[in-house]
């Protein structure tokens, strides 16, 4: 039976239950806690037990698994995971290895790799393998799955080495992506057409942010490639509201795509980019940004609309599980 990794180890994919495809635990720079956070705005503490109280909260509502693209760029760090997930009862945590950039590649990467004043193979596919067989930084924790972003800039050069990498990556390991992508940009496509010639096997993508979109037209066209439709953004309201959001996934199903669609909110218990006070802020905009949006609301809104209880399951149990069967 195949398995995947998660933070406490490999899971039978059998074993995955309810997915929530796109979740972070902390959105974080460490730069920017260790400079101006502790003592200030950040207290460790304080926050591994509020992670803790959320994540449990969240399995109450009977969600088994989280799937975590936190990478370079978005502040992974695993020990601070591991420490809560081995408080939070009755859920898996899967991470991911990668880069997140939306325009260049890090200094650590710009000198370093084929033609390049030093020359040698590619080092970001050498990391990001060494993750997924390995583990993580000595942590043990394998990564189950890639991460990259292309946003409206499109494919930079810095990005498009990233995407590649990622894609080169997958070939060697198996492992599935996930795309950040900008739907306004209609940056899926970029994705869908990079990813194609390097050879990477569309149905193990995961087009990230796709329902920031209501354009079925769009949408189908990713969808038809065989890539999976990253609906994953639940509680956003400023990029595209509930109540659109879940009449696009209804009007897909209705034409047969529950097959290609996985649901999640790209919540986190904590992130940095707002300000000290993230809380407040979701308060005022985003109030029904949390993980528990799509448990009490999305998915009764979704059957309301003739949405059945056999295309939830596939895109919450079944989708997640194929993704992660690696051959």
């Amino acid at each position: 039976m195949p398995s995947v990794e998660t933070v406490r180890g490999p899971v039978a994919v059998e074993d995955l239950g309810n997915t929530l495809m796109h979740e972070h635990v902390f959105v974080l720079s460490t730069e920017h806690v260790q400079n101006y956070g502790e003592g200030a705005w950040w207290d460790e503490e304080e926050r591994v037990a509020d992670a803790v109280a959320r994540l449990n909260a969240l399995a109450a509502k009977g969600i088994r698994t989280i799937v975590d693209p936190t990478v370079w760029g978005l502040g992974r760090y695993i020990p601070r995971i591991q420490r809560i997930a081995e408080q939070v009862q009755g859920l898996n945590i899967v991470v991911a290895t990668g880069l997140y950039s939306y325009n260049d590649i890090p200094h650590q990467y710009e000198y370093r790799g084929p033609g390049l004043l030093m020359d040698g193979p590619e080092p970001m596919v050498a990391d990001f393998t060494r993750d997924i067989v390995e583990g993580i930084a000595g942590t043990g924790v394998k990564a189950a799955f890639l991460k990259c972003a292309i946003e409206a800039a499109g494919l930079t050069p810095g990005v498009e080495r990233i995407a590649r990498a990622v894609a080169h990556t997958h070939r060697e390991t198996g492992v599935p992506i996930t795309v950040h992508t900008s739907s306004p940009a209609e940056a899926g496509r970029f994705a869908v057409d990079l990813f194609t010639k390097e050879g990477v096997d569309l149905t193990k993508v995961v087009i990230g942010h796709a329902g920031d979109s209501n354009d079925l037209g769009y949408l189908m066209e990713l969808a038809d490639t065989g890539a999976i439709l990253g609906m994953d953004r639940f509680g956003i309201d400023v990029y595209n509201s509930t109540a659109d959001r879940v009449a696009t996934i209804a009007a897909l199903c209705e034409r047969g795509y529950a097959d290609r669609m996985v649901l999640s909110h790209d919540a986190s218990c904590f992130i940095d980019w707002f300000g000290p006070d993230p809380v407040a802020l979701q308060g005022l905009l985003t109030p029904n940004w949390h993980y528990e949006h799509i448990s009490d609301d999305v998915l009764p809104a979704l059957l309301e609309l003739g949405v059945t209880q056999a295309q939830l399951d596939q895109m919450l149990v079944e989708n997640p599980r194929r993704y992660f069967s690696v051959r």
